[in-house]
């Protein structure tokens, strides 16, 4: 199930504009795109899927399928709310898949079944580098999806010598199946399992924005070896209050990842996150290696959400002053620190 909402594609282009270049498209396009977008949702000249798309169309007669990708990542973005764009993901995933011969790494695509609520649920998963050392599963957030976070994911294998396994979480990208902090966690398990199986035991977790939220699960429940969340909700991001501040569409963005078909109002979208904070998990310390970062000025998840694995045991904890979600304009000073930390961790 999904919904369309009323969004001004400029209140976008405001907040993702630094995630647009930091992740690897040029100012020049990225800002030709900008200027001929004058609609979120119809597929026609003048339309957010459509520009995207367009430019992507022309990346991929180039040969430049590396651009591609993350040109149809932003055009299926923010949801798939409608066909045009599901057909951008599967455009986004053909050239994936065409630009991988060139990656620097190795590259593998896998579909795994992993356990799910009594049976089991496809996950396809990207595995990059090598096989036989650690293995570091990887997820982005509720918008921003595995292919998306590519550019990081490489330097993250280049920098430190993992394999990374890189998925959608419940509810984003791939999935089958909604976002549900049990179903969610229940996934992320198995595919933790299937990471200590395909490489030497070791197994770490790097979650970005909600991702985080799953890594810092994973961390705080001893389930892997090391782990890094960079810009997660854990405790107070779920608050009824925090989702009546949500802009952006960030509201809606996640009411299409829980699997509703209308726009839920602050209370339910309040309730609905009720399951999600890992407040149990918070008070005893038996945490695996843990890495926190996030941008001072995040206007999604609050500072309390870094701030609260302050003083924990095996935890690092860096707020990043002058930028917003995920360090996204720091994003160049901000990785090179976690590619350090994790070469000491796993």
């Amino acid at each position: 199930m999904s919904y369309q909402w009323l969004m001004d594609p400029k209140d976008l282009f405001e907040e993702r504009y630094p995630q647009m270049l930091t992740l690897g498209l040029p100012v020049a396009d990225v800002d030709a795109v900008r200027g001929a977008v004058a609609e979120m949702w119809p597929d026609q000249p003048g339309g957010w899927v459509h520009e995207w798309s367009a430019l992507a169309s022309r990346y991929a007669a180039g040969g430049r399928h590396d651009l591609a990708v993350l040109a149809y990542g932003w055009a299926k973005f923010p949801v798939l709310a409608d066909s045009a764009k599901r057909t951008a993901l599967t455009r986004q995933t053909e050239q994936y898949r065409l630009a991988a011969p060139g990656f620097p790494v190795p590259f593998e695509r896998r579909v795994l079944e992993v356990p799910y609520r009594g049976g089991t649920t496809p996950v396809p998963v990207h595995l990059l580098g090598a096989p036989g050392g650690p293995v570091l599963i990887a997820s982005g957030g509720v918008d921003t999806w595995k292919m998306d976070l590519h550019p990081l994911l490489v330097e993250l294998v280049l920098r430190t010598g993992v394999r990374v396994m890189a998925f959608d979480h419940a509810g984003t990208g791939e999935s089958a199946v909604p976002m549900t902090a049990d179903g969610g966690i229940e996934i992320v398990r198995g595919l933790i399992a299937e990471a200590r199986a395909i490489g030497d035991g070791r197994v770490g977790h790097f979650g970005f924005s909600m991702g985080g939220y799953y890594a810092a699960h994973s961390g705080l429940a001893g389930e892997v070896d090391a782990a890094v969340v960079l810009g997660g909700p854990v405790r107070f991001g779920f608050a009824e209050e925090n989702a009546g501040r949500l802009t952006f569409g960030m509201a809606d963005i996640f009411g299409n990842a829980l699997g509703l078909d209308r726009r839920p109002t602050t209370a339910e979208l309040g309730r609905a996150m009720a399951d999600f904070p890992l407040t149990a998990l918070l008070e005893p310390e038996a945490n695996a290696p843990m890495l926190v970062v996030n941008g001072a000025d995040d206007i999604h998840v609050p500072q309390q959400d870094t701030l609260l694995f302050t003083g924990r045991r095996d935890t690092e904890v860096r707020l990043v002053p002058d930028t917003g979600h995920v360090a996204a304009s720091k994003l160049p000073e901000v990785m090179p620190v976690i590619t350090e930390w994790l070469g000491k961790h796993l």
